[in-house]
């Protein structure tokens, strides 16, 4: 087993790995689960009235794969892909309806489900080409494509807005998808698309980025072509498939849909193919570096290259705890600083600040932190620095804020938001390889302290 392997997944552990990290918690599943749930009862009603036809819903995309993974900064969403299906006999032409009406209905339908305050969405878009979207508090939407279905002929066409009936069909996709691995495989094939579309979204600017089935088509693909019998770990797979889908690319950029050999899923511009195949390239270079590092801690500083706060530590896990305690070559960090570490309560400036030297005790919400390097003077000469946050627990799981890249500088100041064990990481690197690190936990305990009360007057002759 590789060093960093249990940092990446560990199946029935409750350890912070890459993977339990980058996944939607079961409560955010449930809560995405009972939203669409309602969606799709109060659609199927509405559109029967509207159109007479007998409509009926199916998700659709990485929720229905089972490949979704969380926003990676505050403000993204989760997105759900819920396609409505509109039942007649024959080709779509022989419908009432055409494309452009039948997604006005449904345009029509969210607008009046969101004008009810007890559904908790939160806004319509304008129709896009494809499909239709409604957002949820506090951090998701639903895309609604709609459909003709011929469910004799068991055939979908898609409805778009100014390209009239496409040939679309997601029950074929995910049936291939189902049916390219066997069950044990095909896990492990869906965590290296989840680490796949997380390393895109913090690494590619979003107008370049891969989409989700480009990445889920070229991670099957580059799957099949990895010997199992010899790359068993997450991070080994993630390795190889990062250089087996750049050369892949490297020969030819083009994509089948596996199950319409007439579309090209890689609407990437030549530009963006080019970047990602570099991107990839780099990425499959920083597993090699992980995979030859001196300890576990070093090659998890390594792959925080590719995945930054959402990459955890080994004191994150028993086993790494375990394995960094174990290992011979702990000294491979040559620069330990000392860090002087303040916590003031921002409502209540009043109240001596909390003050520790590489720890701090527990502390409040609602606190402002500063971490500042004791003696700079000491750090190697052309050094480097990362300051990373790496938050932990319910709180900031629901909220989605698993922690961010904090600064560069000799002092960063955060503050305190979420109940739990959090971390604040310092990594030295010089020549661009890490050489120093100090870890400082910060626990975060109970609700701010409240604002002091003004000095009563005082009365007296």
């Amino acid at each position: 087993m590789s060093q960093s392997a249990k940092l990446f997944y560990q199946a029935g552990s409750e350890s912070e790995t890459l993977h339990r990290r980058i996944t939607p918690t079961a409560d955010q599943f449930t809560a995405q689960k009972d939203r669409w749930n309602d969606l799709a009862q109060f659609l199927i009603k509405r559109l029967t009235e509207n159109t007479g036809y007998s409509i009926r819903t199916w998700l659709q995309g990485s929720y229905k794969f089972r490949t979704q993974i969380r926003p990676w900064v505050i403000g993204a969403e989760f997105d759900i892909d819920l396609g409505i299906y509109f039942e007649w006999k024959g080709v779509p032409e022989d419908g009432d309806h055409s494309p452009e009406e039948l997604k006005a209905f449904v345009q029509n339908a969210l607008v009046d489900y969101q004008d009810d305050e007890d559904n908790e969405a939160t806004g319509v878009a304008e129709p896009k080409e494809r499909c239709c979207r409604i957002a949820f508090a506090p951090d998701f939407h639903i895309d609604a494509p709609c459909y003709h279905l011929d469910n004799h002929r068991d055939a979908r066409t898609l409805a778009t807005a100014t390209k009239g009936w496409e040939v679309s069909d997601p029950k074929q996709i995910y049936e291939w998808f189902k049916n390219c691995q066997a069950d044990v495989p095909r896990k492990k094939l869906r965590r290296l698309i989840r680490y796949l579309k997380m390393w895109a979204a913090l690494r590619i600017d979003e107008v370049q980025r891969p989409s989700s089935i480009l990445l889920t088509v070229l991670s099957a693909e580059a799957f099949d072509n990895v010997n199992l019998n010899a790359v068993v770990d997450d991070d080994d797979i993630l390795e190889v498939a990062a250089t087996l889908i750049a050369d892949r690319l490297d020969h030819d950029p083009t994509v089948l849909n596996p199950v319409n050999p007439d579309e090209d899923v890689n609407r990437l511009e030549i530009k963006a193919i080019v970047q990602l195949v570099a991107k990839l390239r780099d990425l499959a270079s920083i597993g090699e570096r992980a995979r030859f590092a001196a300890d576990i801690s070093a090659a998890a500083e390594i792959w925080s290259d590719a995945f930054d706060q959402f990459f955890p530590m080994p004191e994150d896990t028993e086993e790494g705890t375990q394995a960094l305690a174990n290992s011979q070559a702990i000294a491979v960090f040559a620069f330990t600083p000392d860090i002087i570490v303040t916590a003031t309560p921002r409502e209540n400036r009043n109240v001596k600040p909390i003050e520790g030297l590489n720890e701090i005790r527990p502390v409040p919400k609602d606190c402002d932190l500063n971490f500042t390097i004791a003696r700079p003077d000491l750090l190697p000469a052309g050094c480097t620095l990362k300051w990373t946050v790496r938050n932990h627990g319910r709180e900031a799981a629901m909220e989605n804020d698993m922690g961010h890249v904090a600064g560069t500088g000799t002092s960063v100041e955060r503050h305190t938001a979420y109940n739990g064990d959090h971390a604040m990481d310092l990594t030295i690197y010089l020549g661009g390889h890490p050489v120093g690190r100090r870890r400082i936990s910060v626990k975060v305990r109970g609700p701010a302290i409240p604002p002091r009360n003004p000095p009563k007057r005082r009365y007296g002759r």
